[in-house]
């Protein structure tokens, strides 16, 4: 498998700026979502990258005892359990590689993927390294591959879900806002920060409505994560980590276990 395209990107940044940058229902649907299969799909943000504890097996794709799919299966005990989801992914490497594990039997499957498609190593690297409007304008070129190029990338791989695992309730999981806004905080400008935010906003409604598209579910993990972006003073979501540059903006352990885990199991 792939390393991580963000491992990539922000690694030539380390080496260009060196070290100076300064209820009832939800568990009657969790109850009958365990009666089947689970399969977890998507990319590193549901593989668990960031939240340490990888499973050594399943080498670069970094999965994590501590990520939402292992700790749904832990708590719920489906009757089958594949964790497919891998770091670096994309679309196609979903179609390519990940949907083995589904069959007629797979009750839930839960999937985050589209933020690699669009280019978010490199969207965050620009960020990081150039100036605020040359961050915009590589926010802007990627919102403009989101509206015009996903959808129909996310449809191909929604259909391909449906087709192999029919009776399946599939959750498909959206991506936080990065920055708690109007804070004092080294890093990024407040321009940068808001137009990243904007981007997440923009990604999140492009993945909802090609997931209400095929009748799936959409999990908002922006809600859980209010309080606990970048900035705040509880972040459950990595900035640049010099000391494990692959995890740089990837949610911590306890984004995973607070953040993303409470949106699978209300939706499952």
């Amino acid at each position: 498998m792939r390393r991580s395209r963000l491992t990539g990107f922000v690694t030539s940044l380390l080496l260009a700026a060196g070290l100076g940058l300064t209820g009832a229902a939800s568990a009657q649907a969790s109850s009958t979502a365990a009666t089947g299969g689970y399969v977890a799909l998507g990319d590193s943000y549901s593989s668990g990258v960031g939240s340490g504890s990888y499973i050594s097996s399943s080498g670069d794709c970094k999965r994590s005892t501590k990520a939402y799919p292992y700790l749904w299966n832990a708590a719920h005990s489906p009757s089958s359990f594949a964790f497919n989801a891998c770091s670096g992914a994309t679309t196609d490497d979903v179609l390519s590689g990940q949907l083995g594990s589904l069959n007629s039997s797979t009750s839930l499957v839960s999937i985050s993927i589209g933020g690699n498609d669009a280019g978010f190593a490199d969207v965050m690297t620009t960020c990081v390294l150039q100036s605020d409007s040359a961050c915009i304008s590589r926010i802007n070129t990627a919102k403009a591959y989101v509206a015009n190029t996903l959808p129909g990338k996310l449809d191909t791989v929604y259909n391909a879900i449906s087709a192999k695992a029919p009776s399946a309730r599939v959750v498909v999981i959206g991506y936080p806002r990065f920055y708690l806004l109007g804070q004092s905080c080294l890093g990024l400008s407040e321009a940068k920060r808001s137009a990243i935010n904007g981007a997440a906003d923009y990604m999140d409604a492009a993945i909802k409505a090609r997931a209400g598209a095929h009748d799936f579910v959409f999990g908002d993990v922006r809600t859980t994560f209010s309080g606990h972006e970048i900035c705040s003073a509880d972040s459950w979501l990595h900035s640049v980590n010099w000391l494990n540059i692959g995890e740089s903006y990837h949610p911590t352990a306890s984004g995973q276990s607070g953040g993303y885990l409470p949106v699978l199991t209300n939706a499952a």
